[in-house]
């Protein structure tokens, strides 16, 4: 068994009606309104769920209670008038919820954009295990890189509107860790996110014939090294084919970092690139998760084999 392409929904146009939902942590009420603000320039119609702005009633570091976060995310996917879903952020809480949603329902609804990143990284293994849908590995509408940075922005944006504009990510600070070339779908996200989904009851069967797309943040050397190792004692890696690795914002010396990757990645023997440009760090370019992509280490390149969106 090896991975194959997701199935992909339709890019966006002006006019487009954009579900903003929180599955995660609470958010700032004036972050929402700058990055609602954004959204509207970009002709977009952002449509506010119910439960956006609520607060978990006992644990503060949620946006609302589990069957709220989930009502939300389930009524915005099934509404025939919305054409996307964005998070509002991510912060901790998507596990609590996905198993709440209604995949039924949601998968007869058909596919739609979706994106987040973080701790919506159980999101998105779930509507790829689920669901088969090629999902955006993107920033979110009230995170600080969205509405500061402008190249975030603009990178999200040509992804919605104009894919085929945007078939090669990465920054120029990309550089190999681990050189080579590799072929393979994409998927992945937030590492300590993928080690917690390890066992789960839609965990990803299989990473054969994948290109892992890993980031993080907040995660001192030991705690990475104890992420990397579960999953590769998990077998979260076996038959990967290359690896892009993002931002480590929060880590600790990069230095250090660099060497724990190297040490715990090096020996799978595929492509690895490092800063890719993706992730918690100053920016944040959209890395569209479930399209066949060709990583290229020594050019410091991810190459989309098609745009993300039809």
């Amino acid at each position: 068994m090896t991975l194959t392409p997701l199935t992909r929904p339709r890019r966006l146009r002006p006019g487009s009606r954009v579900a903003v939902v929180a599955p995660c942590g609470p958010v700032p009420e004036d972050r929402l309104e700058d990055g609602l603000a954004v959204l509207r320039s970009w002709e977009l119609e952002p449509v506010v769920l119910p439960h956006v702005l609520d607060r978990h009633g006992q644990f503060g570091y949620l946006a609302a209670y589990d069957g709220d976060r989930a009502r939300d995310l389930t009524e915005a996917w099934c509404d025939p008038t919305v054409d996307a879903v964005i998070c509002a952020r991510g912060g901790y809480g998507a596990q609590r919820m996905v198993d709440r949603l209604d995949w039924g329902s949601m998968r007869a609804a058909g596919p739609k954009v979706f994106v987040g990143y973080s701790d919506v990284t159980a999101l998105h293994e779930a509507f790829a295990a689920r669901m088969g849908l090629a999902t955006l590995h993107g920033p979110m509408v009230a995170a600080l890189t969205f509405l500061k940075d402008e190249t975030t922005r603009e990178h999200l944006r040509a992804t919605l509107f104009e894919p085929e504009s945007v078939l090669g990510i990465g920054l120029e600070t990309a550089r190999p860790l681990i050189p080579g070339r590799a072929r393979g779908v994409t998927f992945g996200g937030c590492a300590s996110l993928l080690a917690a989904d390890l066992g789960t009851p839609a965990a990803r069967a299989t990473s054969a014939g994948g290109l892992l797309v890993l980031e993080d943040v907040g995660e001192e050397d030991y705690r990475l090294d104890r992420v990397l190792t579960q999953l590769l004692r998990g077998g979260f890696f076996d038959g990967v084919s290359g690896i892009a690795l993002g931002s480590w914002a929060e880590c600790g010396p990069y230095e250090t970092i660099r060497e724990v990757l190297r040490d715990r990645l090096g020996g799978l023997c595929v492509p690895v690139v490092e800063e890719l440009g993706f992730g918690h760090g100053d920016r944040n370019l959209t890395v569209p998760l479930g399209l066949p992509a060709v990583l290229d280490a020594d050019a410091g390149t991810l190459t989309l084999e098609q745009p993300a969106l039809l």
